[in-house]
C-alpha cells in the first residue's frame, strides 16, 4: 500500500495570484522526500489548476509513480502519451463540478473506451486505471475492457453523515476490492480521504495498492507543514500493512 499525493490544490493556490508560487513541482519534491511513493495530478480541459507545462515538469522531476488523471478526450490522450506517465486514471469530468463527483458510468463509456481509448495505449507502457464506484457491474465491465487497475471512489464513504452509512459504504468498498482483485485488477482508492477516515478504510478494505489523497493533505499542511503531514498519512498506511 502506498501514498500518492495529489498536488492539484497547490496549483490552485498558485493560480489565485498568478505569481508562480507555490510551485506544485516543488511541492511534489517535498512529498516524495517525506515518504510519498508518487504524485497524482488532474489536467482538466479548463486548466483550472494544473497547467500543461506543469505536467512535463512533473515528468522530469518525480522519481516515484506519476498518475495522470484525465478525461478521455483526444487532447488528453495525446498529451498523456507524450508525457508517458506510469499510470493514467480515466475520470468523468464536468465543467460545472468543483471536484470529481463520482465514478465513471461504465455502461455509458464502455463502447467508446473499447473502440477509441484503450487502443490508443496499445503500443505504450502506460497502465490504465478507471475511476469507478464500488458497483459490481462497473467493476465487471472494467475487467472486460482489460484495464490494469481501478480506483475505487471513496467519496461516498468520506461524506457519509452517520456511522451506519459509513459502515455500509465500507462494506461496498470491501466487496468491490475483493471482486476487482479476483478479476485480476490492481485496486487503488481515492477521494475525500483525510487523517480521520483513512485508518478505518485501510483496515477494512483489502488489496489496496495506491491511495490518492490531495485536498485534505494540502489543507492539513497549512497548519502542520507539508513534510510532516505526508509523514502522518504514510504512518497510518504503514501501520495497516
Amino acid at each position: 500500500m502506498q501514498l500518492l499525493v495529489n498536488i492539484d490544490h497547490v496549483a490552485t493556490l498558485r493560480n489565485a495570484r498568478g505569481e508562480g508560487y507555490p510551485d506544485p513541482v516543488e511541492a511534489a519534491k517535498v512529498c516524495e522526500e517525506a515518504g510519498a511513493s508518487g504524485i497524482v495530478f488532474h489536467l482538466r480541459k479548463d486548466r483550472r489548476h494544473i497547467q500543461t507545462e506543469d505536467v512535463y515538469r512533473l515528468k522530469e522531476t518525480v522519481k516515484g509513480d506519476l498518475d495522470f488523471e484525465m478525461a478521455a478526450t483526444d487532447e488528453m490522450l495525446k498529451i498523456s502519451k507524450d508525457v508517458n506517465p506510469e499510470l493514467v486514471t480515466l475520470v468523468p469530468e464536468s465543467r460545472e463540478e468543483l471536484t470529481t463527483e463520482g465514478g465513471l458510468d461504465m455502461e455509458t463509456v464502455f463502447d467508446d473506451f473499447h473502440n477509441r481509448v484503450f487502443p490508443a495505449y496499445t503500443d505504450t507502457d502506460i497502465a490504465i486505471s478507471l475511476f469507478i464506484d464500488p458497483n459490481e457491474k462497473d467493476i465487471e465491465l472494467a475487467a472486460e475492457l482489460g484495464t490494469d487497475a481501478i480506483e475505487l471512489h471513496t467519496g461516498t464513504y468520506a461524506n457519509a453523515s452517520n456511522d451506519a452509512d459509513k459502515q455500509n459504504e465500507l462494506k461496498r468498498l470491501h466487496d468491490g476490492a475483493k471482486l476487482a482483485h479476483k478479476l485480476g485488477m490492481k485496486v487503488n482508492a481515492g477521494h475525500g480521504l483525510n487523517l480521520d477516515n483513512l485508518q478505518p478504510l485501510v483496515e477494512t478494505v483489502p488489496h489496496l495498492n495506491d491511495i490518492s489523497i490531495g485536498h485534505a493533505l494540502v489543507s492539513s499542511a497549512l497548519f502542520d507543514g507539508l513534510d510532516e503531514t505526508v509523514k502522518k498519512f504514510v504512518l497510518i498506511m504503514n501501520n495497516a500493512n
